[in-house]
């Protein structure tokens, strides 16, 4: 299996607290993987360290067998490594096609202009239509985006974040304000999308339900550090796992 991205001894302090504490990890291609820890666990650092949102005190980021630790976002993003926020990043009066087309024609170094009708973009055209129907909202490409669900939205976003054709895509809290209907629909996707190999996703949950469910691999961080790494089975298992969670019971079913 192909090792995407690596961690050589990361480290990164705020003031004297610890928020990522010599971590060694690594990411393997087509391997569904979620991050997970109790608050203050390190779980937004260490992705902001390795999609170059902060860099780290010390340590190496590889990605591709190529380092990459102090390179800015833009690069990374040209290199296959994206990421979508807590936060909604979407442009509400475009339409689902608009907002998807804006990010490709920047791909392939383009602008939409006034002077030029948006249908003369054959090759960028087709990419649009072809991931607007990979994600789920071929029968909305035409609504402005602020009228979508939130889950809709949610949606769209994680198509802005695939525009990029990111081979490693970093996703935070993809379910975060769904209602149940919501949530199971983007989690098939997320999951479809997995085994389709469209890209090598990596979730940052707090949902346990979603973890279990979803994750071929789980990562849980604790205090900076990495506690656990395995199979749902194995983290299901795992004592020190659930001393972290306060002993509660985690249930899970494979969807």
């Amino acid at each position: 299996m192909a090792e995407l991205l690596r961690t050589e001894k990361l480290r990164k302090y705020f003031g004297v607290v610890s928020a990522a504490d010599d971590i060694d990890l690594h990411i393997d291609e087509g391997v569904l993987t979620s991050i997970i820890g109790p608050n203050g666990a390190g779980k937004t650092t260490f992705i902001n360290l390795l999609t170059g949102n902060i860099f780290p005190d010390s340590g190496k980021i590889f990605f591709l067998n190529q380092e990459i630790t102090r390179l800015p976002i833009h690069k990374r993003v040209k290199k296959g490594v994206c990421r979508s926020f807590q936060i909604m990043n979407i442009f509400p009066k475009l339409t689902v096609y608009e907002n998807l087309q804006i990010p490709i024609l920047s791909c392939l170094n383009r602008t939409l202009s006034f002077f030029k009708p948006a249908t003369s973009h054959g090759d960028a055209n087709e990419k649009v239509d072809q991931l607007i129907k990979e994600i789920g909202l071929i029968d909305k490409r035409d609504l402005s985006a602020g009228v979508l669900s939130h889950g809709d939205q949610r949606l769209l976003e994680i198509g802005l974040a695939m525009a990029s054709e990111p081979k490693l895509l970093f996703l935070d809290e993809p379910t975060a304000g769904m209602n149940p209907v919501e949530r199971v629909r983007i989690l098939e996707n997320i999951r479809r999308l997995s085994l389709e190999k469209q890209s090598t996703f990596v979730i940052v949950e707090h949902d346990m339900d979603i973890v279990f469910s979803l994750s071929d691999r789980i990562v849980v961080l604790h205090r900076g550090q990495v506690l656990a790494d395995g199979t749902p089975e194995e983290i299901h298992k795992n004592e020190d796992v659930r001393k972290v969670y306060l002993g509660e019971e985690i249930l899970w079913e494979k969807i």
